[in-house]
C-alpha cells in the first residue's frame, strides 16, 4: 500500500496540531499549517523539495509575523480593569480609624478592612483614602 506524500503532510498537521493543544503553544499551529501548505504542494504534484520548501517558508513567514504581533498584545495591559483590579486607584472614605494594624473603610459601596501602607500613619473617620493594593480581604491605603 503506498500512501501519498499529502497525506503525509495531513497527519504531520494533524500530529503538530496535537502539542499545541496540549500546550497551548501557538508555534505548533504555525508549523501544523506549514504542513497544510506541503500538502497542498504535494497534491497539485510537486516533488519533495518543493512541499519542504513550502513547509519551512510558510512555518517561517507565520512564526516570523504572528509571534511578534501576539506578544505585544500579550504584553498590554486590559483596557477594562476588573474585579481587585479595578479598585487599586480608587479612592474610599474611613469609616473606623485606619492604622497599620487595622481599620475600615466605605470602598465602592461596600464596607472594607483597611490598614496603612504606611506603619506610621493613622486616618480617622471621615477622612479620604486612597487604595494603593487589596491583600486578600483587607484593603492597604494611603
Amino acid at each position: 500500500m503506498n500512501i501519498d506524500a499529502w497525506v503525509w503532510w495531513l497527519v504531520g498537521a494533524a500530529a503538530l496540531g496535537i502539542p499545541l493543544v496540549v500546550t497551548a503553544m501557538p508555534e505548533f499551529g504555525m508549523l501544523a499549517v506549514g504542513a497544510v501548505a506541503a500538502a497542498v504542494a504535494s497534491a497539485l504534484g510537486f516533488d519533495a523539495v518543493v512541499q519542504v520548501l513550502a513547509f519551512v517558508v510558510v512555518s517561517v513567514a507565520l512564526i516570523a509575523v504572528v509571534r511578534p504581533i501576539a506578544a505585544r498584545h500579550s504584553a498590554q495591559r486590559p483596557q477594562l480593569a476588573t474585579g481587585v483590579e479595578a479598585l487599586k486607584g480608587r479612592q474610599a472614605v474611613v469609616l473606623e480609624r485606619v492604622d497599620a494594624s487595622g481599620g475600615r473603610i466605605k470602598l465602592a459601596g461596600e464596607v472594607w478592612s483597611a490598614r496603612a501602607l504606611d506603619t506610621g500613619r493613622t486616618y480617622e473617620a471621615g477622612q479620604e483614602v486612597d487604595v494603593v493594593d487589596i491583600e486578600g480581604a483587607t484593603a492597604i491605603v494611603l
